[in-house]
Parts: C-alpha cells; structure tokens; sequence
C-alpha cells in the first residue's frame, strides 16, 4: 500500500524566509515554486539520495491551526554525522527539540524546531546506508 515517501510539508507563516533558510542548510534552491496573489505560498525542494521532497507551504493552508507547542510526527533525514547536523543546524537558529540520543548500535537521532515552528529530525541509520550501498 505505501510505496514510498512523496513529500514531506512543513508549514511557515513566510514561506519566502523559510524557502531562503531551508536554501541556505540544504545547499541548493527550491526546484518548484507557487505564489498565491503574488506571494510565495509553496517552495518545493529535492534533496537526499533519493530525492525526497521537502515542501514549504503557507501556513494559511494547513489543515489545523498552529499548535502552542510543535507536535505531531518526527521525520527523520539520515544524515553521516548527528553531532555535526546538530550543530549547523543550531547555528542556523534553530533551537533543540531533542539532543542527540544513541538509540542503539548504528542509530543515532537528534531533532531540532525550525525558526518556523517545525520539527526537523536528524539521524544516522546503518540500515539506511546498508540499502544505499547494494
């Protein structure tokens, strides 16, 4: 039934701040884009091995209003070193949702709350690699 992850959306009040922030860590710009009366509303990026999704989109499009606190699930994007991708994304301004946390052998995960109110999670995952390099 699941065949795999399409996109995943995170939401922000300025989708033109959070396309430039999510620019800036991933290292490349948005491959799509959509304004609604003329103001950015949706920035898509490819990103990873398989060139995953990550979309930006208005936060006047989400189907609940905006939680107090950030909740829900945790996508975790497998990264070579935690500590690392930790810290940058730190530096970036983003504050600590979880420090890093071996979670057993080969797996480590961190997650952190954007400047725009999501969850972003981080990981090293020996499996993940295992399936890459068949």
């Amino acid at each position: 039934m699941l065949r795999g992850l399409t996109t995943v959306s995170f939401f922000a009040d300025d989708v033109t701040a959070a396309a430039r922030w999510y620019a800036g860590l991933l290292g490349v710009e948005p491959y799509f884009t959509r304004s609604v009366e003329e103001t950015l509303a949706y920035a898509e990026f490819r990103i990873g091995d398989d060139e995953d999704e990550l979309g930006i989109v208005d936060r006047r499009f989400s189907p609940r209003p905006r939680q107090e606190e950030p909740a829900g699930a945790v996508v975790y994007w497998h990264v070579d070193d935690v500590e690392a991708a930790f810290a940058r994304l730190l530096a970036l301004g983003a504050t600590t949702y979880e420090k890093p946390v071996e979670r057993g052998p080969g797996f480590v995960t961190a997650s952190v709350v954007d400047p725009f109110g999501n969850v972003l999670g981080v990981m090293y995952n020996r499996h993940f690699l295992e399936v890459h390099d068949r």
